[in-house]
């Protein structure tokens, strides 16, 4: 069995990733780490997570409960998910990070941990949307430049960063198979008297609203015809359920940087 750690366990992802390790026949539930200041710190993790009582307590920081798992999933936040990939190299810990928003130094700070240890990383980890990305690629290169692309994603009103890490990783799809560079290429979002739309753009519009989990649109466009790529998430269990999918994945694999493309076994 490999012991997982899940950071943020009080949360609604990590209630649901709690959830998924305990259902995954090769996972169990070695740490689960809450807020400094939160009330929660010495809870069970299992009852917080409503799957019953597991033994495993709440603490207060990766470092207190080092010893007691092999690898982290971390859903958290940029500066977060650094601070913690830290604490994983330091004690050759693998980790799956499904932290959306990083920025270029935090990338490459990544790219460096990989270096040391097993890495997983990935916009959304979602088996389906991932099959999404596999078709994406052929769509695109298909339809060549004679076709407009816009981007469309909803996601619930707590999302801070837009638009969301799965579609940027859609638009990086689109822009490899047709040779684009998407800094150049894409537009987010369209306001007053801006003129036609040029050849090669790359729309993406954002919608905040509700509860919405996680939806994602490609709409290819040309005089005559629509053709649209879509993915609906209605339960976070999708993403958790991946996650679990590539922690077991993980194991006896080399230092290196995957993602879940490597996980599923799509990629060339």
């Amino acid at each position: 069995m490999i012991r997982i750690a899940v950071i943020g366990a009080a949360g609604r992802m990590g209630k649901v990733l709690i959830e998924a390790v305990q259902l995954h026949p090769q996972l169990e539930l070695g740490a689960a780490v809450v807020s400094g200041n939160s009330s929660l710190i010495g809870a069970d993790a299992g009852e917080l997570a409503s799957v019953g009582k597991l033994g495993v307590k709440c603490a207060s920081s990766l470092e207190q409960v080092v010893d007691d798992f092999d690898l982290l999933i971390d859903f958290t936040t940029p500066q977060l998910t650094m601070a913690n990939l830290a604490v994983c190299v330091a004690h050759s810990k693998a980790i799956v990070i499904g932290t959306t928003g990083l920025d270029e130094a935090q990338k490459n700070q990544l790219h460096s941990s990989a270096a040391h240890i097993p890495v997983v990383f990935a916009s959304n980890m979602s088996v389906g949307m991932n099959l999404c990305f596999k078709v994406l690629d052929t769509i695109a290169r298909t339809l060549g430049d004679d076709y407009d692309v816009e981007i469309i994603e909803t996601h619930h009103r707590n999302k801070v960063d837009a638009p969301s890490g799965t579609a940027i990783s859609l638009g990086e799809v689109v822009a490899n198979a047709l040779d684009r560079n998407l800094k150049e290429h894409a537009v987010y979002g369209r306001e007053g008297i801006i003129g036609p739309r040029t050849q090669k753009e790359i729309g993406f519009e954002t919608i905040r609203a509700g509860d919405v989990v996680g939806d994602h649109t490609v709409l290819f466009a040309n005089e005559g015809e629509r053709i649209e790529l879509t993915h609906k998430a209605s339960s976070r269990m999708t993403f958790a359920k991946g996650a679990a999918r590539a922690a077991a994945w993980l194991e006896n694999r080399n230092s290196g940087l995957y993602d879940m493309q490597d996980v599923l076994g799509l990629s060339e």
